[in-house]
């Protein structure tokens, strides 16, 4: 990838898939909009797409199987201990499907993010489309927000909407909210790296103004 400068903050990506949230930030970091270095990425699946691509760009990759370890605790702890040894100042949760434990979140707080395809704090979990088409939702969507030990629960920083169609599946509303994940996740780790976006005391502040609700871009038009 591109070379960054000295400066450029330290990111280390969690993945469990193909990792098109990871590719979206890393084109934002080749084309200069985003003044970041991507350290590593891990993952908890060995045939993770995202590492082949991770790989093939020079950036140190591993895997953490939680199958050999006893509790989530446990892993949480060795999985603290891998993302450590790279000294991240961010930490990115890009399709990372494993629920971390409480003692790797507290061990990140406040430089942990995470995106979720729905409209928090509507659907936490799984199943977001399928749950938004059974409700008859017109609005649908994606969400960036800060980690905390509740599942999907933490301070959202930024939505974007997209309409749900007529004939939606959930393949189709799934495509549609991924268009505005690649626009929103890369702009909510460019506000952190350039020093607009902080957590204090468990509120987002974005230049200097605690956020009251989330920034919302919306997408109902596309």
């Amino acid at each position: 990838m591109t070379a960054a400068s000295p400066a450029a903050l330290r990111v280390v990506v969690l993945v469990s898939g193909r990792g098109s949230n990871l590719k979206a930030i890393a084109a934002r970091a080749d084309a200069g909009y985003l003044p970041i270095r991507i350290e590593a990425v891990l993952s908890d699946r060995a045939n993770a797409g995202a590492l082949t691509w991770a790989s093939e760009r020079g950036i140190a990759t591993a895997v953490l199987a939680p199958q050999a370890f006893p509790d989530r605790e446990t892993y949480g702890r060795a999985l603290g201990d891998l993302v450590a040894k790279f000294d991240p100042g961010l930490v990115v949760l890009a399709g990372f499907m494993r629920i971390l434990s409480d003692g790797f979140v507290n061990r990140f707080a406040g430089r942990l993010l995470n995106i979720h395809p729905s409209l928090l704090p509507r659907y936490p979990g799984l199943h977001t489309h399928r749950r938004a088409l059974a409700a008859g939702d017109r609005e649908h969507g994606a969400s960036v927000h800060f980690v905390t030990p509740e599942l999907d629960g933490g301070p959202v920083v930024i939505q974007a909407t997209v309409p749900v169609l007529p004939g939606d599946d959930e393949d189709s509303l799934a495509a549609r909210v991924l268009v505005q994940e690649h626009v929103i996740y890369p702009r909510c780790v460019e506000w952190f790296a350039t020093g607009r976006l902080a957590l204090r005391d468990g509120v987002p502040w974005l230049d200097g103004v605690p956020l009251d609700a989330p920034v919302v871009l919306d997408g109902t038009r596309d």
